[in-house]
């Protein structure tokens, strides 16, 4: 694979054969971070555990201090009073059948995060085949099936993020951006890390963060020492 020149002269600032501390690689991350554009900084963190098995799921939420630097579009699937909750708490689209239909008829998707109440699910259910693949069905464990519909709101528009094994045992999580620099991503890091250990199943076995990368868009991931990190 080719890669242009910027990169290439990103990847020489970080040694691939180290372990850093969580904000030397954030910094790098930073540094690296070069592109034209407000680069997004992820981090991917493999577990020691099965997610087949139920009893293993890593899966939660959480809101990080700095938030993530990007506008999020709630649409709030609900009826009666939780209309104007959801409406006064800045959801850009409120709605309940109507809302249904027009995903299943049109695939319309211009939203970022689906929010609901327990009443609705038997109606958003109809679009788990469709959500699903997404990751926009709405679940409680990630706070977006819940009665608190316009605190769900103000939490998703504040930076609240869902993290979740995928099927490879891995966690990929956006923490903000190149611009909010190391210390607000450093701090948006440690709140993440804290609540995927908090979030160990008690069947895991030997060591739980088995590896962990963080990386820009467009720059080169710096892997971080697994052993320093959410302690």
């Amino acid at each position: 694979m080719k890669h242009g020149k910027k990169y290439v002269e990103n990847v020489k600032l970080v040694d691939r054969t180290k372990l850093y501390d969580a904000n030397e690689a954030l910094d790098l991350c930073v540094k690296t971070g070069t592109s034209k554009f407000d680069e997004t900084v992820e981090v991917h963190v493999k577990l020691g555990v099965d997610s087949r098995h139920a009893d293993q799921q890593v899966r939660g939420a959480i809101v990080l201090p700095n938030g993530t630097g990007k506008k999020v579009r709630v649409l709030a699937i609900c009826k009666g009073d939780a209309v104007k909750e959801a409406e006064a708490a800045g959801a850009e689209f409120v709605g309940a059948e109507e809302m249904v239909q027009k995903i299943q008829s049109e695939n319309w998707m211009d939203f970022d995060i689906l929010i609901t109440t327990p009443d609705m699910m038997g109606l958003v259910g109809r679009l788990g085949k469709v959500l699903g693949p997404r990751g926009l069905m709405p679940n409680p464990k990630a706070g977006t099936v819940t009665r608190e519909i316009g605190k769900a709101i103000t939490d998703a528009k504040a930076g609240k993020i869902e993290y979740r094994l995928d099927k490879t045992n891995i966690i990929h999580c956006t923490i903000g951006k190149v611009s909010f620099g190391g210390q607000k991503l450093q701090e948006n890091f440690d709140a993440l890390l804290g609540a995927i250990v908090k979030a160990k199943p008690a069947a895991s076995k030997g060591q739980y963060i088995k590896s962990c990368v963080v990386a820009s868009t467009m720059g080169p991931g710096v892997r971080i020492n697994p052993n320093k990190v959410g302690v």
